[in-house]
């Protein structure tokens, strides 16, 4: 990788695992960090502390599946740098019930966050990226979306959409200069696992060939790849990260 001197990036969902672990990966490369989360404490949080690390850095509230949040994120880091490099949409929801037993709020809610949010900041940011003819933006999808899982379907469905609309616009966006990529991990040591049981645990493990879960720290480079000038042939990937769960 050549690095991220100069750009920046705004990682959603970024106060804590997966997304804190990106933005300190991106950071690392040279970007300047717009930290975004619905948790504004931890997103303040995270950006203080790459700031204590010489990064410039601003953390940003944001429900991604709000519109008029998505917009603001937008317009905030353009009043702040001047300019949007790098989309990396992160934030995620997820809940666990029977399909028979799964509410139409339930629904609604995951595919605000884990397919409309990504909708929605892709949007607000691409008239920007356009009219620099260069940008990237990398989606955070799931190995769910490809291989599906019982208990999961509104999670499933939103992550197979992710992986859909990467696809679609990596085509629209590729002849303004914008690759659009994502990466689809698998289970990640981060506190989503906390609430699974040992035996669920176990059954899990048993299907991934390398026998383990990820690190986050397996995770970011990746998305840092894809980001910089080292990812520049990549466009409409989806990028499985799941140690064999799915090949």
């Amino acid at each position: 990788m050549t690095g991220l001197a100069g750009r920046v990036a705004v990682v959603t969902g970024a106060a804590r695992g997966i997304g804190r672990g990106i933005a300190e990966a991106l950071a690392a490369e040279g970007a300047s960090m717009v930290v975004a989360d619905v948790d504004a404490e931890g997103a303040e949080r995270v950006a203080e502390a790459l700031a204590g690390a010489g990064v410039q850095a601003l953390g940003v509230p944001v429900d991604v599946g709000v519109e008029v949040d998505a917009r603001r994120l937008a317009e905030t880091t353009l009043d702040a740098f001047g300019r949007v490099d790098v989309l990396v949409n992160n934030a995620g929801v997820a809940s666990s019930s029977p399909l028979i037993e799964t509410t139409l709020d339930e629904w609604n809610r995951v595919l605000a966050v884990d397919l409309t949010g990504v909708f929605l900041c892709s949007r607000a940011v691409a008239p920007t990226m356009i009219a620099q003819g260069s940008g990237v933006i990398v989606n955070v999808g799931s190995q769910l979306g490809l291989r599906g899982a019982p208990n999961l379907a509104a999670y499933c469905a939103a992550k197979a959409g992710v992986h859909g609309l990467t696809k679609a616009l990596a085509r629209e966006l590729a002849p303004h200069g914008i690759r659009v990529n994502a990466v689809a991990p698998g289970p990640v040591d981060t506190e989503i696992l906390v609430d699974v049981d040992a035996e669920t645990m176990a059954g899990i493990l048993a299907e991934i060939p390398l026998g383990r879960v990820a690190q986050v720290e397996e995770i970011a480079p990746i998305v840092a790849l894809l980001a910089s000038e080292g990812g520049t042939y990549f466009t409409g990937s989806v990028v499985n990260v799941s140690g064999g769960h799915v090949m």
